[in-house]
C-alpha cells in the first residue's frame, strides 16, 4: 500500500455558511435599560450620587482648576468618607510611638553626653 498525504485546503466540511454561525446574543434594549434603572437606583440609594455630584460640583467651582482633575476626586472622595474606628485607633497608636521615639533618642542623646564624660578623647587613645 502507498503512503499518501491528504492536504486539505479550507473549511474541513466547506466554508460556513450564514445560517451556520450561531447568533449573537444581544440583550434586548428593554432589558438593558432595566438594569441600567436598576444600577442608578442602586448608586442613588448607597449615597454615591450624592456623593459624586457634590465632588464635581466642587471641581467646577474652584477657582484655579486642578492639573490633574482625578487627584482632586481622589482627594476630595477619600476625605468625605467616612472614619474607620481601627485606622482612628492606629493613628492614635502612631501618635504614642512618635513621643516615646522621641522620649528614646533624648535619653539616648543626655547617655551619649554621660558617657563622653568618662572616656578619653579619641587623640589619646590613638596614642597609646
Amino acid at each position: 500500500m502507498a503512503n499518501y498525504k491528504v492536504r486539505r485546503r479550507g473549511w474541513p466540511g466547506g466554508p460556513p455558511s450564514a445560517c451556520s454561525l450561531a447568533p449573537l446574543s444581544l440583550p434586548s434594549p428593554q432589558a438593558a435599560d432595566s438594569k441600567r434603572e436598576q444600577f442608578r437606583r442602586y448608586l442613588e440609594k448607597s449615597g454615591v450620587m450624592d456623593t459624586l455630584t457634590k465632588v464635581l460640583v466642587a471641581l467646577y467651582e474652584e477657582p484655579e482648576k486642578p492639573s490633574c482633575a482625578l487627584d482632586f476626586l481622589k482627594h476630595h472622595l477619600g476625605a468625605s468618607a467616612p472614619e474607620n474606628p481601627e485606622v482612628e485607633a492606629l493613628r492614635l497608636e502612631v501618635a504614642e510611638m512618635k513621643e516615646k521615639f522621641e522620649a528614646v533618642l533624648e535619653e539616648n542623646k543626655k547617655l551619649k553626653a554621660k558617657l563622653a564624660q568618662y572616656e578619653p578623647p579619641q587623640e589619646e587613645k590613638r596614642g597609646e
